[in-house]
């Protein structure tokens, strides 16, 4: 057995010995605690209401994937340039710094009934909700990526001649990224609930509206099903962005190579 793979097994061993024991102990309270099926179904009930909706927990999934992708997508680059705008001009910085900060105390589910009003069940509240919950913390990080590089740096840089774009390219984005990845890996998963939560307040489509649905029949396995099923998706996308991390950053294993070394 080579190192790589003993080392992945000795880090996936602790977190699935916890999600079994978790498991075990959900069984054992809805099978000898007395609690009725409406209130905690057990793990086998939540198995086999998957197993007769999936499909449709799919078909949902789609839509809600979708309405995540894309307000992921127009988020980022929001976001982005925001980072940017207030990292070359710092008047604008001192403007819009606070207002940011401040958008981000008005809870999404106060704002989510209002964007159904004014734009209709459709799939366009749904991104508009996901942008304003994924920008903010890509802004910031990306703005404190390119604010922590070394002013020494900087200073060779245009000591040799370097424009404002070169020294942006070879040095502030490189840095920045693992400030970007980090706030990307919360981002994916606020993603997801924001759109599940935008679901619920109105529309025809997606896991939340399946949720609003299992929730009024009083199905609460189908309701326990489609929560795993959210939290999986959030893990599957959080695990894909840390294997971008690893595409983008191949210097960072080589640095943590050589820090466990020394």
């Amino acid at each position: 057995m080579s190192a790589r793979l003993r080392s992945t097994i000795s880090k996936a061993l602790p977190p699935i010995a916890a999600l079994i024991l978790l498991v075990a102990i959900w069984e054992m309270l809805c099978s000898f605690g007395g609690i009725p099926k409406y209130m905690l179904p057990a793990p086998a009930d939540v198995a086999a209401a998957f197993g007769k909706d999936w499909q449709l927990m799919l078909q949902h999934s789609k839509t809600t994937l979708t309405e995540t992708f894309i307000g992921l997508f127009f988020g980022i680059l929001i976001g982005f340039l925001m980072a940017l705008i207030m990292d070359s001009f710092s008047l604008i910085r001192k403007m819009i710094y606070p207002l940011i900060v401040i958008s981000q105390t008005i809870p999404t589910i106060a704002i989510a009934p209002l964007l159904v009003i004014w734009l209709g069940y459709e799939m366009l509240p749904k991104i508009i909700l996901i942008v304003l919950v994924v920008f903010f913390p890509i802004a910031i990080s990306l703005l404190e990526g390119f604010s922590s590089v070394d002013p020494d740096t900087i200073r060779l840089m245009k000591s040799m001649g370097a424009k404002k774009i070169q020294i942006f390219r070879y040095v502030k984005l490189p840095n920045s990224l693992g400030h970007f990845f980090s706030s990307l890996k919360i981002s994916v998963s606020y993603a997801v609930v924001s759109a599940v939560v935008s679901e619920w307040i109105g529309g025809t489509e997606g896991l939340g509206c399946y949720m609003t649905r299992v929730r009024k029949s009083f199905s609460s396995d189908k309701m326990f099903a489609v929560i795993i099923l959210i939290s999986v998706i959030s893990l599957l996308l959080i695990w894909l962005t840390t294997v971008l991390q690893r595409i983008c950053m191949p210097w960072d294993k080589i640095n943590r190579n050589r820090s466990k070394k020394t």
